[in-house]
């Protein structure tokens, strides 16, 4: 056999099993490397315990509004917390009552 004939014979039985090698180093590098490979993982637990501080937050809020809302009930209203409320939300105040204004 001739040179070029043996390299392409070499070439067409070789490519198969390069291809294979090459797939499986490209999966290989992006499970180790990749955005959601091992290396990511420190990243996403960090992410994790951010996230469960912020639901934890939410959650307080959530139930201080909850007991607003049941205080708020329309068979009884709870007169300290619509005093406040409308102080609060409408700048309203008694005839009694002073009111001294700070800059901020």
């Amino acid at each position: 056999m001739s040179e070029p004939v043996r390299l392409v014979s070499y070439i067409r039985s070789a490519w198969l099993p390069a291809l294979c090698i090459g797939l499986v180093a490209f999966f290989g590098w992006h499970a180790v490397a990749g955005d959601t490979g091992i290396l990511a993982l420190g990243g996403y637990k960090a992410e994790e315990v951010r996230l469960a501080k912020e639901a934890a937050v939410v959650a307080k809020r959530k139930a201080d509004l909850e007991r607003k809302v049941a205080l708020l009930s329309p068979s009884k209203v709870d007169p300290d917390l619509a005093d406040e409320l409308v102080r609060e939300n409408l700048g309203l105040v008694r005839e009694d009552e002073f009111v001294i204004r700070l800059d901020k």
